[in-house]
């Protein structure tokens, strides 16, 4: 029940990100690893509901990744009393790590708006479903159907399913 009710929560949140950023056509966000990296999701997430805050086409075109995502982590900072919980140069890779990614988009969600249509959550539910659920996360929601124990592992994102089966073998 927790890996489902993790899944939900999860695919709220995308549903909110993806439903704020729908207007920035330079962002396309489908999970919360690789989507997250160049910056682009974070400043258009805040420009959506701030636009006051800053001038979207100066950060999107340009700066580097780090730069973007340094400066969505100041303003956020700055302007929404979110503590600076990720460095850039972690986030700008190919594979960032889910669980910081969602914990730091739970701390926006809390403080900007949240309204979410079900329009925007079944759109989300229409995605590959390799882009919302990893195959560990798969794995362990059937692991938990047949078993009354519930296990509080880390899932490594889609990304880095393929590194782990190279290592494991």
């Amino acid at each position: 029940m927790a890996g489902l009710q993790q899944t939900n929560s999860e695919m709220i949140l995308l549903s909110w990100v993806r439903q704020s950023t729908r207007n920035y056509p330079q962002v396309n966000v489908i999970n919360f690893t690789s989507s997250w990296s160049d910056g682009l999701a974070f400043n258009a997430l805040l420009h959506s509901h701030r636009p006051d805050l800053f001038d979207w086409n100066a950060v999107a075109s340009q700066q580097s990744p780090v730069q973007r995502l340094e400066h969505a982590f100041n303003i956020a900072r700055q302007h929404l009393g979110i503590e600076k919980l990720l460095d850039p140069e972690d986030v700008a890779t190919a594979c960032p790590d889910k669980k910081s990614i969602l914990m730091y988009v739970t701390s926006l969600f809390q403080v900007l708006p949240q309204k979410v249509t079900m329009e925007a959550i079944r759109e989300v539910e229409m995605l590959p479903r390799h882009s919302r659920v990893t195959r560990e996360e798969h794995i362990e929601v059937h692991e938990q159907h047949f078993s009354q124990e519930v296990s509080f592992t880390f899932l490594l994102s889609s990304c880095c399913s393929n590194l782990v089966v190279s290592l494991s073998t």
